[in-house]
């Protein structure tokens, strides 16, 4: 199994999170977003979208898209869970999840901002939009989890797997977390976790 993955992106930390709290073996094959590999010919026949991750199975099958991917591990291989079985719960794990995945990164990916700069935007103006999305998505996410160790309870869950995702950019990017002890919290005991420590940016192959 093959995970085309960037070190800084959330969306490939996620996967690299599940797989590594399900214990599945896979290779990283770096994909450098910064200098464009995503935009040549062989990684397009990879995925046609020009993003990361992209997981390949072992019979050549390719998975896109992060949710799709953690679905599909989730789905082959269901221990530890990371959606409850009881349908509500399970809806909400996917809810707090969502907010970090469809309403705070896809306005705040590489692409994007790249875009703000080519509108003629400054590098500030570029931070000060970024910054805000995630305050947005921070607070809400923390209106919507009940709490305990983990944002759904005892163990991680989807939920805690896209928020560690997006605060590694929150810190990153100099966002004000002060608001947000129990978010930083849960990351702290995520972070704890072997699992989650060896997904992080800084541990992988191509950390520059």
């Amino acid at each position: 199994m093959k995970l085309y993955s960037y070190w800084r992106s959330t969306t490939s930390y996620r996967v690299r999170i599940a797989l590594a709290l399900k214990g599945v073996v896979f290779d990283t094959v770096p994909v450098d977003l910064v200098a464009g590999d995503q935009r040549t010919e062989a990684y397009l026949g990879v995925n046609p979208i020009a993003g990361v991750p992209s997981l390949m199975l072992d019979d050549g099958t390719v998975l896109t898209q992060s949710m799709a991917i953690l679905e599909w591990i989730e789905q082959a291989y269901p221990t530890p869970a990371l959606i409850p079985a009881d349908p509500v719960q399970a809806a909400q794990v996917r809810a707090a999840a969502l907010i970090m995945a469809t309403d705070v990164h896809p306005v705040n990916n590489l692409k994007v901002v790249q875009q703000l700069k080519a509108m003629g935007h400054s590098q500030d103006e570029g931070i000060a939009w970024m910054q805000d999305w995630m305050t947005r998505g921070l607070t809400a996410f923390d209106a919507v989890i009940p709490g305990g160790d983990f944002s759904f309870g005892s163990a991680p869950s989807l939920a805690d797997i896209c928020l560690v995702a997006q605060l590694y950019n929150a810190h990153r990017w100099g966002v004000d977390l002060t608001p947000y002890p129990r978010l930083t919290e849960i990351e702290a005991r995520c972070l704890a976790l072997p699992a989650f420590d060896a997904a992080r940016p800084e541990n992988q192959p191509d950390a520059g």
